[in-house]
């Protein structure tokens, strides 16, 4: 099977530089890359021998550069990944037999914070990692045991193009989170969704603090207004738990006013809840990346809380 890579970027920039070396390792050789930047580039990746081809999109979101497939994939297989990832060898081989079983729509795996990144990236991906975090979806950011999923992120997602077609490709009107929306198209379909781990990826992360908290509170607005309108992947309470701790962190006080003993159990709770945080960070390289993630994890909590409600109460949503 011929696979196309999409990978929609600005401009090309380091982040695709760095990676392409990665792509001439990959263990599996019939495929062909499309990169969708902005606006025309004289440059070219001599080392892929022909296998890339940029074609310039316009000034447009990511969705749209994606849908760009439609028109110009010449795969059986597409492949989405984005330019601030790169491929491990065995990305794509140990990805297609799974396209033999015709119930399988789609398959992906962990976006792994790249090794290279700072320690202020490696936070980041810390943060995400935490179970307190990303509770039972923690499989999006290590790997963890293969298993049939509903909805996996476009950084590391392997879609059918015959059935990438049928669906229409990415609604765009639900940026950032297409992806959520694509998936639940495909299961709806009646084609399944694969999680394996060894279908990797390694993601550059956000830095710490403004960068990360600016992606992971988008986010959060828009998973509020997927609760809303796509309850089938995004009503669960997982999601409202955030929201939940930040009614608590404000009303506690509130209560205590009235009521003195509840600062003892305000205290306990918060108590409770920091061991648990700092228990949570997994396998930290050092302590400053041990301590940015756990002010990390805390601010995290917070703003996605607030931003999930803004999501949910939101009619319409706005990029």
């Amino acid at each position: 099977m011929r696979v196309s890579i999409i990978i929609p970027v600005k401009e090309i920039n380091d982040y695709i530089r760095t990676a392409m070396p990665h792509y001439a390792r990959l263990e599996e050789k019939d495929f062909e890359i499309l990169i969708f930047p902005d606006e025309p580039t004289e440059e070219t990746f001599p080392e892929m021998n022909g296998k890339v081809r940029i074609i310039p999109s316009g000034k447009t979101g990511p969705a749209e550069k994606r849908d760009m497939a439609l028109q110009y994939a010449k795969g059986e297989i597409i492949a989405f990944i984005d330019d601030d990832a790169y491929p491990a060898p065995q990305w794509l081989s140990r990805a297609l037999p799974y396209f033999q079983d015709p119930s399988v729509g789609a398959v992906g795996g962990p976006a792994v914070t790249a090794p290279e990144d700072d320690d202020w990236q490696k936070a980041s991906g810390k943060v995400y990692e935490s179970k307190l975090c990303s509770a039972g979806y923690t499989y999006r950011y290590l790997p963890e045991a293969k298993r049939e999923v509903d909805d996996l992120p476009s950084v590391n997602l392997i879609v059918r193009a015959e059935l990438f077609r049928k669906v229409g490709g990415y609604d765009s009107n639900y940026y950032p989170g297409e992806d959520t929306k694509l998936c639940l198209d495909i299961v709806n379909s009646g084609h399944r969704i694969i999680y394996d781990p060894e279908i990797l990826v390694y993601h550059h992360r956000r830095r710490m603090f403004r960068a990360h908290l600016k992606q992971a509170t988008n986010y959060a607005k828009h998973r509020g207004y997927f609760a809303k309108v796509l309850p089938q992947t995004s009503r669960k309470f997982a999601y409202f738990v955030p929201t939940l701790f930040v009614i608590g962190l404000i009303a506690g006080p509130i209560l205590a006013a009235f009521f003195p003993f509840i600062w003892y159990i305000y205290a306990g709770v918060l108590l409770l809840y920091f061991v648990l945080l700092a228990c949570s960070i997994h396998h930290a390289e050092n302590f400053r990346v041990w301590i940015l993630a756990l002010a990390g994890i805390f601010l995290t909590h917070v703003g996605y809380g607030i931003r999930f409600v803004q999501g949910l109460c939101s009619s319409q949503l706005l990029r």
